[in-house]
């Protein structure tokens, strides 16, 4: 399937990949014709998707189930009067109807808004506002269902389908009409490269959210997040923790898994659960796993011992910074090494940790070279290594494959960060002598204390080295004398909580200072019983600088 969209597709190191990389875009590109329907075509009993649930539910869909599945969604869309360029917006969770409504919306080129299922009317209200939302398809559930009617009363959209099991006044229902439309009948043209495929409400670390729009390059773009940073073949198993509210669905359940040609895993729960993750890769046998550091960072106080994992064969992981404590513990439990992966929703993987390389604990890994990647200064100048500086993509007056359109409707903030041919993250990091990029924060995040200036995760890394400490999060705090000082918010292991106080804080203090330079150590420690997260997992440090503000700390 590869060869049909890379020149070359296989690589022996990285000035190979470096050198070689190169896409072949078809005109009128289409992930559901161009990739899934022919994965119909040449191996129609290929499994596709394993669908599970943590009610024991479990479905085996085939590209060829997958392809009439799709066709007869794309039907029933048309039906509800739903087009090219139409905005959809689908809360579904987990349920195996976001992947039918995703490549559904992608035949017959309407766009699709993923978003979670954990908004507030006024969340759907903003939403439907800002972009213009023409339906919603959301799971049939007391919440969702009361929060998407309470919209309807402010800001109406003119299509709402509930996927059972509940239907509420004013909804379609998918179980009564979906098997009702006729065959499907495929648009003459469903699409043009640029036009708008997906958008993303980015979940929103600070501030309301942004409308992240990508064309149907993108999908094209994820071709080597699956096939190379995942590693994965036709024979591959794979699961990636995500919600598929947020980006990182896209990047690990859909579109590079099945450029491989991999069967992707899905497990529909309610509540997460460490062990019960272990579980489904004990059960079925999973042979590829990403997930955030959240995630691993709980993984790894199981008992692995009690697990059968030997099916695993390759782990990744992004969204966060890893700590290199977890990836060692991980190592040390699995005989597998973490691949770090960096991206941001307006992007696919800008730099990993390909097989070709050997990972670095801590680091982001290597540029992908479907990217220009660099470190800049503030007056725009390229980092020297070792500096730290911000993570820019050089543009040059084209747009890699991957990144993304604009902010929708937001031509001001666009360009705001996007102008003079760079791409700004907004991320700050240094580059080591061999290429390697590590991760310091945020720009906003960065802590300036006594001319120092002091990156969150080179700290939290410290205090994650010591026994009692599950997760923290590491924020300035306003200080007359200092400018700022390091306030680290810990969650402590179950066997420690009753030692939370004044003499814990100050072995932390200590642990530290042992650990990197002193100046680094956090002068503040407050225990609590979790971190503040967005739904994508990333630790919400606006919402803890607010909380403290707050608390009258200075």
């Amino acid at each position: 399937m590869i060869e049909r969209f890379l020149k070359q597709t296989r690589f022996c190191d990285q000035q190979d990949y470096e050198k070689n990389l190169a896409f072949i875009v078809p005109e009128h590109f289409n992930f559901a014709y161009d990739v899934m329907d022919e994965w119909a075509r040449e191996r129609p009993d290929a499994l596709a998707m394993l669908w599970t649930n943590d009610m024991g539910r479990q479905e085996r869909i085939t590209f060829a189930r997958m392809k009439t599945l799709t066709d007869q969604t794309a039907s029933y869309l048309q039906q509800l009067g739903i087009g090219r360029g139409d905005m959809v917006m689908l809360i579904l969770k987990r349920r195996m109807e976001f992947w039918l409504c995703m490549m559904a919306l992608h035949k017959i080129g309407g766009i699709a808004i993923p978003a979670t299922h954990m908004l507030t009317s006024r969340d759907i209200q903003y939403r439907i506002n800002r972009a213009g939302v023409k339906a919603i398809i959301c799971v049939g559930e007391e919440y969702v269902l009361s929060q998407v009617t309470d919209a309807q009363l402010h800001t109406p959209v003119d299509v709402r389908v509930s996927v059972g099991p509940q239907v509420t006044d004013g909804f379609h229902s998918w179980q009564e009409e979906w098997n009702q439309a006729p065959a499907f009948v495929r648009p003459q043209i469903p699409n043009e490269n640029s036009d708008t495929m997906l958008m993303y409400f980015t979940s929103g670390t600070s501030g309301e959210p942004k409308m992240v729009a990508h064309d149907y390059l993108y999908a094209l773009g994820h071709l080597t997040t699956g096939v190379f940073w995942h590693n994965l073949q036709e024979d591959s198993i794979h699961l990636t923790v995500a919600d598929t509210g947020w980006g990182k669905a896209v990047w690990g359940k859909m579109y590079g898994q099945w450029f491989a040609g991999a069967t992707v895993f899905v497990y529909d729960h309610e509540k997460f659960s460490a062990s019960q993750l272990l579980d489904c890769i004990q059960q079925y046998r999973i042979t590829s796993f990403c997930a955030p550091p959240t995630v691993y960072r709980f993984l790894v106080h199981e008992d692995f011992s009690r697990y059968d994992l030997s099916s695993l064969r390759y782990c990744t992981t992004a969204g966060e910074a890893l700590n290199s404590f977890v990836y060692e513990r991980f190592l040390a439990l699995t005989g597998i090494r973490l691949m770090e992966g960096f991206g941001q929703t307006e992007t696919t993987l800008t730099l990993g940790t390909m097989p070709w390389n050997s990972p670095k604990p801590g680091s982001m890994g290597l540029p992908n070279p479907q990217y220009q990647i660099d470190l800049v200064r503030p007056d725009g100048s390229s980092c020297e290594d070792g500096e730290k500086g911000e993570i820019v993509v050089r543009t040059d007056g084209h747009k890699p494959i991957g990144l993304f359109k604009e902010y929708y409707r937001d031509e001001v903030l666009t360009r705001s960060v996007w102008h003079d041919g760079l791409y700004h993250t907004g991320d700050v990091a240094w580059r080591d002598e061999d290429g390697y990029y590590w991760f310091v924060g945020r720009m906003d995040d960065v802590i300036k204390s006594s001319g120092y200036r002091i990156g969150p995760f080179e700290v939290e890394s410290a205090l994650m080295t010591h026994p009692a400490v599950v997760e923290c999060a590491v924020t300035g705090v306003p200080d007359s004398i200092r400018g700022m000082v390091v306030k680290a918010t810990v969650v402590l292991r179950s066997d420690w909580k009753d030692r939370a106080g004044e003499a814990l804080v100050e072995e932390l203090q200590q642990h530290v200072k042992s650990q990197t330079a002193p100046y680094k150590y956090p002068r503040i420690v407050e225990f609590v019983d979790e971190l503040p997260k967005t739904i994508s997992g990333k630790i919400r440090r606006v919402e803890i600088r607010e909380q403290t503000a707050a608390q009258g700390h200075s």
